[in-house]
C-alpha cells in the first residue's frame, strides 16, 4: 500500500516518507509536552488528527483521510505494548500505518475544475473579445488546456 502513495503522491516518494517521519516527530514532541502520564486512546487519537492536518497543510496537493476509529485502534495496540509511555518511535511506525492504510486524495476538486474548465472558458472570451479570428477555436481550446495540464504537472499539483 505505501508504494502506491509513493508513486501517486507529487515529488519523489522517499522525500515524502521523511517528511511524513518530520511531521510525526514534531507532534509527538507537542503532545509529550501537553500529556502527562499514559497516553490514552483519545490522546492518540487527537495526535494523529493533528498529525493529519499538518501533513495536509505542508504536502500541498496530498489530501490524506483522517483515519476510523476501528483503525485506530488496531494501529495503538498493535504498536502500543505495554503499560509505558507511548515512545516516539511508536508514535511514528503508528502514523506511518495510519497514513498508508487511510490512503489519501489528491488536490481538491474544486482546483481540477477551475484549472482544467475554467481557465480555458476563461481564455476563450478574452480571445474572442480581442482577436475571434486570430485562431480557430478548435485548436486554441486544445492548446490552452494542454498547457495548463504542462503547468499544473510542472508544479506537481496533478
Amino acid at each position: 500500500m505505501g508504494q502506491s502513495m509513493k508513486k501517486l503522491a507529487a515529488g519523489n516518494g522517499v522525500t515524502k516518507e521523511a517528511e511524513i517521519g518530520k511531521i510525526a516527530e514534531r507532534t509527538y514532541e507537542i503532545m509529550a509536552k501537553e500529556v502527562k502520564g499514559d497516553w490514552t486512546i483519545a490522546d492518540f487519537y487527537r495526535a494523529v488528527c493533528q498529525t493529519v492536518g499538518d501533513l495536509n497543510k505542508e504536502l500541498g496537493s496530498t489530501q490524506f483521510c483522517a483515519p476510523n476509529a476501528e483503525t485506530l485502534r488496531h494501529a495503538f495496540n498493535k504498536h502500543h505494548k505495554g503499560p509505558s509511555k507511548l515512545t516516539q518511535e511508536e508514535f511514528s511506525k503508528m502514523v506511518k500505518d495510519l497514513v498508508f492504510d487511510t490512503g489519501f486524495r489528491g488536490s481538491g476538486a474544486k482546483d481540477i475544475i477551475l484549472y482544467m474548465y475554467g481557465v480555458p472558458i476563461t481564455m476563450l472570451f478574452i480571445k474572442n473579445l480581442l482577436v475571434p479570428t486570430a485562431v480557430p477555436n478548435d485548436m486554441f481550446i486544445p492548446a490552452v488546456t494542454s498547457a495548463i495540464v504542462y503547468a499544473l504537472a510542472k508544479f506537481n499539483k496533478i
